[in-house]
Formats: structure tokens, C-alpha cells, sequence
């Protein structure tokens, strides 16, 4: 279970004035006293009385009950005012600040609530005549558990620049189940402009990836805004979370197991070709579009984390220059003891090797993201091991939205 620090805890109260068709003094909202209730201001200019009252004086409306407790926390806040002209909405709690916008009557929150908060709304109406008329609103939302919340982390990082191979990757601590509610506050931007999907691979993972691999030089933009979104099951996101990254050059690079050769490209041009080994008989290489998913200078391989043992069995404490293309341990890096073999031979347990010189030069070209494409052998790379995003149509990609 996550241990991020509930809302509550990163949150100090504050107080905010959103003005709706003027700018007007912030008001004091004082401490909580755990009461509920509505009334006028007190401190709002003399109010008209008796008959004069009755015709003259607004009605604002809020879509929450003073004094209710429990409010759900995917509630947006309204108000609505009658018979007079709207002219400010405050709203402050105990977990921070609500913004909103006006269209004509209706004031609507820009945001979702916070569990477990004491909320306060001022609204500042002028009647026909021009008399002000405040009224106070206080409610209280549900509490919820960290286990009722569910966080969203981000690939790749904020700033990151990554290859053009590289899928958005979101993952959430506690699954989603209603998919399409959250999918609907989650959205990829980019300049230049790339239409693109989503894709769920489980309850907790969701990918998206452009049509084509990506131009180099795109900034991307990420914002998944489920703060308070149902995620389905009682369960409701549990933060926004927005990250900016840009697409560097782009390097693809293509393995072919029948030459063992790899020809190296970057935004087009063939700058290297590099012999190579790939996987032996019972071993083989998968063929398909792999993503560098993490690099290393220096790796331990241990054959046994992948289940190979007996007389294959090796353990291997510095292959340098690795860089993991599968969740199932294929890899591009050096492999010295095998020289003899490269451009001729297929020897390896599956990873693509070649000399020390040339996995340093490919390991310094290279970032994450950049794309591997492997031809000539009879085993397929899957959707999910690694960043297999490029392994299907994009039709068929896009079949895996919650939104279709």
C-alpha cells in the first residue's frame, strides 16, 4: 500500500476570494468551530425588510446542504442565484482553497473536493436594488483511507528526454476498476500535435503511445487530473499529477539475427553498422519492436533469475555497457567472450552482443525510449513484456482505451 502523506497532511489551510464580475476584499473565514450552519453576513450592508425584502431580495443555491456531513468528494460545487445578480463565491476548508467560473447565474468549482475536509462558502449576491446579501454554507466530506485512494505515477520523469520509441506509462498504487472515469481526466499533449491512445495492459497499468513513433524534438505535456475521481469500487484518485518531457534524436536501431549485423540510425542516417550475436537454438531472440526500458554501466547476470539452469546455468557479476530491452532479460551489451562469434554466429542466451568498443559507443549514443527493431527469428516480442507498445496496429492498440 502507498505511503504517500494523505492530501491533508501536504496541505495548509488558505484562504481564497474568487471574484466573479468584480474584485472585492478577500473576507476572513476564522478558525473552525466544527459547527454547520448558513445564515446572512453580519457584516453585509443593511438589508431591505419586510415587502421590500420579499421581492427584492436574491436566493443563492448550493448543490450541498449546509451542515451536511459526508459530502462525497467527486462532488463539484455550484451556485446558483435567483432573483439577483451573483457577484462572489469564497470557498475555503481545512484541506486549502476551491477556484471557480460564472456563466451568467451559476458559479461552478474548477476543482473536486478533499476528503475529510470542513469546507466553508461565502457567496455575495446583489439584490434588484442594488443590496448586498451574504450567505455562509458549511459542510464536511467523507474521510477516506489511503486504501480508498488510489496515486498515479508517472513515465517518464518531469524534464526527462527520452527516444522516440518511448510510451507514456501511468501506474497506480491500488487498481482502477472503473477505467473509463479516470481515463476521461488523462491527456497527452505535444508540439508538435500527435494523435495517439491509451492503452489498459491491467487495473493498475495504463500506456499511451502516438500513432507513429514520435518526431524528435516533441515536447510533451502529461496531466492525469484524478484528484477525487471515482476509480470504481469506493476507491477515488488520489492526486493530480502533471509531468513535461521532450523526445531527443531520433535513434533506431535494426537487429537482424539471419546477418548478425545491427545497423545503427539516428534520424535516418546509417552511422554505424556493429556485428552482433544474438540468441542460440532454444534461446532464441524474440523478433519485433523493443524499447531501451534502463541502462547500466555495469550488470550482473545471473541466468538463474530467469530460469536457466543445469549445464546453461552462468553468472556473469560485471557484463558491461547492458541495456534491457524485455522484463524478461534480453539485453544489448558487450560480450568480449564472444567476438569470435559475432557477424558469423548466433551464441548468446537470447541477449544481442558484441564487442566491448562498440556496446560503449552504442551505450553513450543511447537514451531510453530508443527503439530496437529485431527481424529473423520465429519467436514474437509480446504487448507487455517491456515497452512493447509498437507491437501491435494501432487499431488494435487503440481497442485497449476504456473510451474505445
Amino acid at each position: 500500500m502507498s505511503t504517500h502523506l494523505t492530501r491533508l497532511q501536504r496541505l495548509a489551510l488558505a484562504l481564497a476570494v474568487v471574484p466573479v464580475a468584480a474584485s472585492l476584499a478577500s473576507c476572513d473565514f476564522g478558525g473552525s468551530t466544527g459547527a454547520a450552519s448558513q445564515e446572512s453576513d453580519p457584516a453585509a450592508s443593511p438589508q431591505t425588510t419586510g415587502a421590500a425584502a420579499e421581492t427584492s431580495a436574491p436566493v443563492v443555491t448550493l448543490n450541498v446542504g449546509d451542515g451536511e456531513e459526508d459530502v462525497r468528494v467527486d462532488t463539484r460545487l455550484t451556485a446558483v442565484a435567483k432573483g439577483g445578480t451573483l457577484k462572489q463565491v469564497s470557498v475555503a476548508s481545512s484541506a486549502g482553497t476551491i477556484t471557480g467560473t460564472v456563466n451568467g447565474s451559476t458559479w461552478t468549482a474548477d476543482q473536486l473536493l478533499e476528503p475529510g475536509a470542513t469546507y466553508r462558502v461565502r457567496t455575495l449576491a446583489d439584490s434588484e436594488d442594488g443590496t448586498p446579501v451574504r450567505t455562509l454554507t458549511r459542510f464536511r466530506t467523507q474521510a477516506l483511507t489511503l486504501d480508498q485512494q488510489t496515486y498515479a505515477s508517472i513515465a517518464p520523469l518531469e524534464g526527462e528526454t527520452v527516444g522516440v520509441g518511448m510510451p507514456v506509462i501511468v501506474t497506480f498504487d491500488v487498481p482502477v476498476t472503473d477505467r473509463a472515469s479516470m481515463e476521461k481526466h488523462m491527456t497527452v499533449t505535444s508540439t508538435p500535435a500527435q494523435a495517439g491512445s491509451w492503452h489498459w495492459l491491467s487495473d493498475t497499468e495504463v500506456h499511451w503511445r502516438p500513432r507513429t513513433y514520435w518526431k524528435a524534438g516533441t515536447d510533451v505535456h502529461v496531466a492525469v487530473d484524478v484528484n477525487s475521481v471515482p476509480a470504481g469500487g469506493g476507491i477515488y484518485g488520489q492526486e493530480d499529477r502533471e509531468v513535461n518531457f521532450q523526445v531527443g534524436d531520433a535513434h533506431i536501431y535494426k537487429v537482424d539475427a539471419q546477418t548478425h549485423q545491427m545497423k545503427v540510425f539516428s534520424n535516418g542516417k546509417l552511422v554505424r553498422t556493429i556485428p552482433i550475436t544474438t540468441g542460440k537454438p532454444g534461446f532464441t531472440t524474440r523478433s519485433g519492436v523493443k524499447v531501451i526500458i534502463e541502462k547500466f554501466a555495469s550488470k550482473r547476470m545471473n541466468s538463474e533469475t530467469v530460469g536457466i539452469t543445469g549445464s546453461e546455468a552462468y553468472d556473469l557479476d560485471n557484463v558491461q555497457w547492458a541495456m534491457r530491452l524485455t522484463y524478461s532479460g534480453e539485453f544489448i551489451h558487450a560480450a568480449p567472450w564472444s567476438v569470435g562469434s559475432q557477424g558469423y554466429a548466433n551464441v548468446s542466451h537470447g541477449c544481442t552482443g558484441m564487442s566491448t568498443d562498440n556496446a560503449k559507443w552504442l551505450y553513450d549514443l543511447s537514451r531510453r525510449g530508443d527503439v530496437v527493431e529485431t527481424t529473423g527469428t520465429d519467436r514474437p516480442m509480446t504487448l507487455d513484456n517491456g515497452y512493447g507498445d509498437w507491437n501491435e496496429s494501432f487499431a488494435a492498440y487503440q481497442k485497449a482505451s476504456a473510451l474505445g
